[in-house]
């Protein structure tokens, strides 16, 4: 496999009016950090990866520091070649994929929910410690629960608390376009399922979020063809519901357990919300055998 200078890949787009996405991964025979197991690229590079920036004037709120303190560097330089002189950072939740660049926002604002804040401290030595390791981790410095108001510019954003994927969501959501940075609660093609026991609450929430009045959608882990031509509709959301439906399944259906993503989710992938990516293949196998594992029943 080929390793390039880590960031080196990044691709920036502008998926929507005042947004920035900074695209890495998908990049057929490259791995950015080592052919050996970790999280940097069987969790996020292979998968692809995109943060995010909302942009005003000489304001700009980043959604999450990406996966290396390159890659984060990118995103400041741009910003500050764009005039920017104010910027604060908004982490979608506590996993390292989208704080290992948080050092290199040290000097700002660097905004979380308490649950996040909390899931950092409480696990800041095996982040610290692994491969890669994020060292130092920088904590954020402001904490909200439920929801907060904020404005970048003249733009209005709401961050809103969920628990979809992990039980410390943040998502964040532009009431003037309908637009929603949805961190990991929304994955195209499948989700990728870290707390298996909570699936039923994840249920719950995304019901809550289908409610919403979103116009598109734009998660951390997805096609980039689809990301730069401005994101998912709402079909993305029950595409999610149904697969994490069909995966609480498994636990009475042992024949179902046994389908490989493209047959499991041959249903889904026919409504065209979403796509299927072979390197996604782990990933189902992954979640299968978590949800198996937290007990029968629903």
């Amino acid at each position: 496999m080929t390793k390039p200078p880590l960031g080196s890949t990044m691709r920036l787009v502008r998926p929507a009016p005042n947004v920035l996405g900074f695209y890495d991964g998908r990049v057929d025979g490259v791995r950015a950090w080592s052919d050996e197991p970790n999280w940097l690229d069987d969790g996020a590079y292979a998968l692809g990866i995109c943060t995010y920036a909302i942009v005003d004037g000489s304001q700009a709120l980043v959604y999450d520091t990406h996966i290396s303190l390159p890659h984060a560097r990118f995103i400041r330089q741009t910003l500050e070649d764009m005039g920017v002189s104010s910027i604060r950072v908004v982490l979608s939740h506590w996993h390292d994929d989208h704080i290992a660049g948080n050092e290199v926002f040290q000097d700002c604002e660097i905004i979380a929910n308490t649950l996040t804040a909390s899931a950092l401290a409480n696990n800041r030595a095996e982040i610290e410690s692994g491969v890669p390791p994020i060292k130092p981790l920088v904590l954020p410095n402001r904490t909200f629960a439920g929801s907060l108001d904020l404005a970048v510019g003249s733009i209005a954003v709401e961050l809103r608390q969920v628990e979809i994927h992990s039980h410390d969501g943040t998502v964040l959501f532009m009431p003037e376009t309908g637009l929603l940075l949805a961190g990991d609660t929304l994955e195209d093609p499948i989700t990728y399922v870290s707390e298996a026991d909570r699936l039923a609450q994840h249920l719950v929430d995304l019901e809550r979020m289908a409610g919403w009045s979103i116009d598109r959608i734009l998660p951390n882990h997805g096609s980039l063809e689809a990301i730069e031509r401005g994101g998912y509709d709402k079909g993305l959301i029950a595409a999610t519901q149904a697969y994490v439906q069909k995966l609480l399944r498994c636990r009475r259906e042992p024949d179902l357990a046994k389908q490989d993503l493209k047959t499991f989710g041959a249903d889904i992938f026919a409504t065209g919300a979403v796509e299927y990516f072979a390197l996604y293949e782990p990933v189902h196998r992954q979640n299968i055998e978590a949800v198996l594992a937290t007990g029968t029943g629903r």
